[in-house]
Parts: structure tokens; sequence; C-alpha cells
């Protein structure tokens, strides 16, 4: 029998996540409440509306669940609905399946730690957020952590990668952080979004450990004035207009990708400058003479 892998919320990274999960010989269904989205990718779809319980009911049994939901919109209410509430939602649906998960995995986001002065964080550093996107996320965490079903949380940085090109349009508008006061960011790449994934979901299947909490970022926070810089370079633009208030929502921190490493992950895009390379080579970003 084929390993069946779930995916709620089968969007980009799932979409992504699904297709590694196939080629290893898996099956993959991903639910979502378009799901002719999927149509082509080989992942089957199912139809679920986490604000409509009734519609739950679709979710088939499956071996490893992956809950990758995106909320619709940046307001509490929409982050309620879709982390601690969907989550809530979704493993009271499966606790009455005759077939339990072997291992469910919460993508979060690295937006609940609240640390804002540049400091070194990972999975043990405390998570105190203070606005609502990472207090809610962090709810949903516990959902989890604190369920019968065995689960792991990971907790990505901010991704980019195809479609998700809004530092490269600044760039190219001549628009830059400021140097100073030096900001840290952190990063991962959409497929090794997947990449982190599929790996965990490789290491469960094996019956070998998991941690509860997996801090998804690739190898090297930067400033995000030098990754700014680096992107103007190979675009051959001058970036002279200094950012006002840059990404005000994120806090200055260094996430810590010790953990995953360790585990044996090993990353496509170890920095921002593979990852950024590709993401400028397959955008058309690139000077013709570059590509």
């Amino acid at each position: 029998m084929k390993t069946t892998t779930l995916i709620v919320g089968c969007g980009d990274i799932g979409i992504a996540l699904g297709k590694r999960l196939i080629e290893a010989g898996q099956r993959v269904i991903g639910a979502r409440r378009q799901p002719h989205k999927l149509e082509g990718s080989g992942i089957e779809g199912v139809m679920i509306d986490l604000s409509d319980p009734a519609t739950l009911g679709a979710l088939p049994e499956a071996d490893i669940v992956v809950y990758a939901v995106a909320a619709d919109r940046f307001d509490e209410g929409a982050y309620r609905a879709a982390y601690p509430d969907g989550l809530t939602a979704v493993l009271n649906e499966l606790e009455g399946r005759t077939q339990q998960p072997k291992w469910v995995l919460f993508v979060s986001s690295a937006s609940v730690y609240g640390q804002q002065e540049g400091e070194q964080v990972d999975e043990q550093s405390p998570a105190e957020p203070s606005g609502f996107s990472g207090i809610l996320m962090h709810q949903a965490e516990q959902v989890l952590l604190k369920h019968q079903f065995p689960g792991s949380v990971v907790r990505f940085s901010g991704i980019y990668g195809p479609g998700r090109e809004g530092l490269i349009r600044q760039v190219s508008e001549g628009r830059i952080a400021p140097a100073t006061p030096v900001m840290y960011s952190n990063r991962i790449h959409r497929d090794d979004c997947a990449g982190v994934l599929a790996h965990l979901i490789e290491v469960a299947l094996k019956d070998e450990p998991l941690k509860p909490i997996y801090l998804g970022t690739d190898s090297e926070p930067s400033p995000l004035h030098d990754v700014m810089a680096w992107i103007a370079a190979q675009l051959k633009v001058e970036a002279t207009e200094i950012m006002q208030s840059p990404l005000r929502r994120r806090a200055s921190k260094r996430c810590s990708n010790a953990l995953l490493l360790e585990s044996g992950y090993e990353f496509r895009y170890p920095t921002f400058r593979e990852g950024y390379a590709q993401v400028l080579r397959e955008g058309g970003f690139l000077p013709a003479g570059k590509r």
C-alpha cells in the first residue's frame, strides 16, 4: 500500500511538496477550497472550506497530515480562523477516523519570536510574540503540540521564490533598506520549504524520532541592506532611495537552522545568494547576458 499524505491548505508550498512526494512513490491528496487548481499536478483534490464545518467530512484518512493553510488576509479574524480554529477543527475531524495519522506537521512561522535586537534564536528560545499574527500562530502550535496525535511544528522564516519576488521588485525600483541601524532578516526558498517538509515526512515514516519544533530557515541570517545590495548588483541597478521603516512588522533576529541540519536536511539554497540567483534567472529579471 502506498503511503498517503494529506495536505490541508494545498497552495504554493503544498503543491511543491506534493510533487516531491509523488516522485517518491506516495499518494498525495490536497484539500483546499478550489481543488481544480491542483489539476495537472498529480495531486488528488478534495474541496474543504474551514469556515464551513460540514465540508470537513470530505477529509480522507491519511498516514501523514500536513497543515499548510494560509490566512485569507492580514487581520486578526482571518488569522484566528486559519490557524488555531482551523487546525482544531481539522484535528477534531480526524480524531473520529478508523485510521489515525502517523504524524502531523503544522506549517508555522518565525513570527512567533518577539526578539528585536538581532539576537540569535532557535527552537529553545522563548516565543513571546507581540503582534496578533504571531500570537495566533503560537496558539495554533500549542493546539498540535498538546494534541493526542504525534506531530511537529515547522517555523519557517521569510519565504521567497517564484511568485514571491517583492524584494527584487523593490530593488529594481531603486529602493533599498538602510545600512544602519542593522536590521537582520531571515529567509528560506520555497523549494527548501517543500524539501524540509518532505525530509521530515521521510524521517517520520522511518519511525525515527522527530523533535516537536523545527526552525526552517537558511544558513545565513543577514542584514536586509546586504541582501538588497547584492540583488542590486546582480540587476545592475543603483538603489539609492532609502526605504522608511522597512518591513516594519518584522523584528530583527538571527534564526538558527542547526537542529534541522542535525536531522540530516541538506539545503538546495543554503544562502540568499543561491536562492535569489535562481529567482532572478528563472523570473527573467537579469540582463540578457547574465541569464
